[in-house]
């Protein structure tokens, strides 16, 4: 829980319903890898996105790579790629060879700018990785990504990672528009496993590639026949029991998310140094509160010594120095200069709010 004496940024929530459901398991004498827990995990995130195949791995990372390999992306290949996003996203791709090209996002909702992304494509251009910041929509909508993807023929991939639980307007879950999209289940995220990425397709030979993928390449499981190259990349049942006993509770956070948002919203609309970005609440679930504001290191510093945990956003990926490609992203960089991250986490009080929301006050007007 909570910390009364801090307030974290962001932390996982885990309860006593994780508790008892590991520890039936363990009295159970189970392996631990991967087998019915799992099969009922990834039968949750399919019946809840709306998606036919849902297939669990070790983590989000190697769920983007997965579905990338799985939808025919090869090496020297290149993905069209929001230049903000988290670092994952790329390096997910240029685990294997394929060469990521970042296009800066629209300024509304961080998500990738579909004129720019058009612009990007080349002869050598085989998809486009589109990433649903904080489960936000983009402002061109959806459609305008399917309908460049199919004018140039590349493959639509969705990178879902801070999405779940929010839809596209007319119900459709985000992951679930482009051939495959994929999940985190990493601790920051709504629902957690500690590690843990889940790829939806409804695409069956998308699907069929993905568990060979991630298991050896066998024909079937348990056995030691390959028909085709693949790797170690599976889930464990204890993930799968905690992920279960979190999926049961996804609901209710979705809604405290939104109605988070709708606080920080209030108890700082007089803050005309701190600004928020679209967020389409009757469709979209906020994974983190996130806004652009002045004097951001300092005003950082600040909420720290008064027992507020806030993080800098994603600076843009093409200056950090893991990449270092020529380029001036306009919006990017500005969220490289002015993002916080807020605490976001679903266990947050009103009153907690109510205090951060005092604190940033605090420090604009003294």
């Amino acid at each position: 829980m909570i910390n009364s004496n801090f307030i974290p940024q962001m932390e996982p929530w885990f309860g006593i319903e994780e508790k008892q459901a590991m520890t039936e398991y363990m009295d159970e004498g189970g392996w631990l890898t991967e087998f019915k827990r799992t099969q009922e995990f990834e039968q949750r995130i399919a019946e809840y996105t709306g998606a036919k195949h849902c297939v669990v791995v070790n983590n989000g990372t190697i769920s983007l790579t997965l579905m990338a390999m799985a939808a025919g992306i090869k090496a020297a290949d290149e993905v069209i790629i929001p230049n903000y996003t988290m670092i994952a996203t790329p390096n997910s791709v240029k685990m294997f060879g394929a060469v990521p090209v970042f296009v800066d996002v629209e300024p509304e909702t961080l998500c990738m700018d579909v004129v720019l992304a058009e612009k990007a494509i080349t002869s050598k251009t085989k998809a486009i990785l589109f990433v649903n910041a904080n489960g936000r929509n983009p402002k061109a909508g959806i459609d305008a990504f399917v309908a460049l993807a199919q004018k140039y023929n590349l493959v639509l991939l969705e990178d879902a990672a801070q999405s779940l639980g929010s839809r596209f307007p007319g119900g459709r879950h985000q992951g679930t528009i482009g051939l495959a999209g994929s999940f985190s289940f990493s601790a920051p995220k709504i629902i957690s496993t500690g590690q843990g990425g889940a790829i939806v397709t409804n695409d069956d030979g998308v699907a069929h590639r993905l568990k060979r993928l991630k298991d050896f390449g066998r024909s079937g499981g348990g056995n030691d026949i390959h028909d085709s190259i693949g790797f170690n990349f599976k889930f464990t049942e204890m993930q799968a029991v905690i992920g279960n006993e979190q999926m049961k509770k996804l609901p209710w956070r979705v809604e405290r998310k939104k109605e988070m948002y709708r606080l920080y919203k209030k108890f700082l609309s007089d803050m005309s140094q701190v600004s928020f970005f679209e967020q389409d609440l009757e469709n979209t679930t906020p994974w983190f509160i996130d806004v652009l504001v002045e004097d951001r290191d300092k005003l950082l510093a600040y909420l720290k010594e008064n027992g507020v945990g806030s993080r800098m956003m994603y600076p843009p990926i093409n200056k950090q120095e893991a990449y270092q490609i020529h380029g001036e992203h306009k919006v990017s960089n500005l969220v490289g200069e002015k993002g916080l991250w807020l605490p976001s986490a679903a266990q947050l009080t009103d009153d907690q709010i109510a205090e951060i929301c005092k604190t940033i006050s605090s420090y604009y007007k003294k």
